[in-house]
């Protein structure tokens, strides 16, 4: 079992001895997740550290959508729950770059990128290319992909 996946099983049992609700179904789910994710396609595998941060990544990222969408639709409780589990999962994530430190990235993929020739909009696959490897997992892919626009706009 990696690493990550065994520290989720070991704090699940502990929200589980504090009677955590909110940790313990946040858990249970993200474990059920990467379960799933294992015994997808033809055979069963194990999953390395980085597919399971993935896993969790993806998780996260629907718990911010689905407490965006409660917000909207008037049921701020339901939202709350949504963003709680949210940040339990975060703990379990690397910490995300500022905006600052992923313009500083992205405005140094784009150096690269013009140096080899590519130029404006178009050039937006290959800064991509460029920045997607040094932020992984650190930067959602919509905010990069807003930051790179922005620069290769103005």
């Amino acid at each position: 079992m990696t690493t990550l996946k065994s520290k989720l099983h070991d704090d699940l049992n502990a929200a589980i001895k504090e009677r955590d609700e909110l940790r313990s179904s946040t858990l249970r789910l993200t474990l059920a997740a990467i379960t799933k994710e294992e015994v997808a396609g033809k055979e069963k595998r194990e999953l390395s550290d980085d597919e399971v941060q993935k896993v969790i990544a993806r998780e996260a990222k629907k718990r911010r959508e689905a407490a965006d969408a409660f917000a909207q639709g008037g049921r701020a409780e339901q939202a709350e729950r949504e963003k709680a589990e949210g940040e339990v999962l975060a703990g379990y994530l690397p910490k995300q770059l500022s905006d600052d430190e992923l313009n500083a990235i992205v405005a140094q993929a784009v150096e690269e990128a013009r140096a080899a020739g590519a130029e404006g909009p178009r050039a937006m696959g290959a800064v991509m290319k460029i920045v997607n490897p040094k932020v992984a997992g650190q930067a959602e892919g919509g905010r990069v992909a807003a930051a790179v626009k922005k620069l290769l706009a103005g």
